[in-house]
């Protein structure tokens, strides 16, 4: 069958310790949904861990206002996991911002300032005009609050889901060829270079940049798709800057944002496409992944800078574990939304301390 992509699953982001971060992240934004959380080997990412399997524990948290989740990675091998040995800055080479949805930025920002988090600056606006702010949490991962009408089930929360990412790159054009092509955000929102007001509080944010925000003109339709909503892709050029691979000289998992994941059907179609346009699969599980009580198919390619792309073709998920109730969705038309109330029966699985 023909690829269809459902939209941005969740994030990677690895930390020294994932059931504190977990709890900083149901408190601070609301990221309350268990959808799994597996301790385990990673044995198929040997081409990013130095040839040697990792073992690792996996959470993926989710928020039922809806957006991507947050696969919290912590590995367990490493008594401390490396960060990056430099200072990241802007125009740097990978996903070094997560974007996450708020239906109210200015309500979300007096709530986090009020809480005394670590917000870098003031309420801004992007080049578009819309409402943001940059907060970091104590991992040092900076997020940027976007504004997001389109809420999946309102929440308590003050904000949701990944809405998207801000990644650097050497050459826009030429990593389109995958965002807007393959990954679809083919409409640009704005194409601006300056140095931006909203970005000064970030490290490197004093430099002209340019800076392309993307979007999916067409809405994303099937599977899970209403839970992740709409998302966004910013990507980031620096000119002159010798710019620095996030993970330089480290490996997957660990500390910072890892891979953005793409909920997708069809991997045979994505695989075939991936080749030929000059993105093949560095890792694919073939046979699948079991992560405890999720199983489905995952594969990576890497973009023309090396930031890591993950595709995950879902096949079950646990709905209430205790009671042995689970979502198949291995053989769904790929066009077919789940329904809203079997999606909105995973609160069932909440954490709520």
């Amino acid at each position: 069958m023909r690829k269809k992509i459902f939209g941005i699953q969740q994030i990677g982001i690895g930390v020294h310790d994932a059931k504190q971060a977990w709890k900083w992240y149901r408190e601070h934004f609301g990221m309350d949904i268990n959808i799994f959380e597996e301790k385990g080997e990673a044995s198929m990412m040997l081409p990013y861990t130095n040839g040697k399997p990792v073992k690792r524990y996996a959470a993926l948290a989710m928020n039922m206002e809806g957006g991507g989740g947050f696969e919290i990675w912590q590995r367990l091998e490493k008594s401390k996991a490396n960060g990056a040995n430099f200072r990241i800055q802007l125009g740097d080479l990978g996903i070094y911002i997560a974007k996450i949805k708020s239906r109210d930025v200015a309500k979300a920002f007096e709530t986090h300032k009020s809480r005394g988090l670590n917000i870098l600056g003031d309420l801004e606006t992007d080049p578009s005009g819309n409402l943001d702010y940059f907060i970091q949490d104590p991992y040092g991962n900076t997020f940027q609050v976007v504004c997001e009408h389109i809420a999946y089930k309102k929440q308590k929360s003050v904000t949701g889901g990944i809405a998207g990412g801000i990644i650097g790159v050497s050459n826009i054009e030429k990593a389109r060829e995958l965002y807007s092509d393959i990954l679809q955000y083919d409409e640009v929102v704005y194409d601006e270079s300056a140095v931006f007001k909203d970005f000064r509080n970030l490290h490197g944010g004093d430099q002209q940049c340019r800076r392309v925000l993307l979007k999916h003109g067409a809405e994303r339709k099937g599977g899970f798709s209403r839970l992740f909503g709409p998302s966004q892709i910013e990507l980031i050029h620096v000119p002159g800057k010798e710019a620095r691979k996030v993970f330089e000289n480290r490996d997957w998992g660990e500390l910072g944002f890892i891979h953005l994941c793409f909920d997708v059907k069809g991997m045979s179609s994505l695989k075939k496409e991936c080749e030929s346009k000059g993105f093949p699969f560095t890792v694919d599980s073939l046979n699948g992944f079991d992560m405890g009580t999720a199983k489905g198919h995952f594969s990576y390619i890497e973009d023309p800078d090396g930031t890591l792309i993950e595709f995950v073709e879902t096949h079950k998920i646990p709905i209430y574990e205790k009671l042995g109730l689970y979502i198949n969705v291995k053989n769904r038309p790929a066009n077919k939304d789940l329904p809203k109330w079997l999606i909105s029966a995973l609160a069932f699985n909440r954490i709520r301390k």
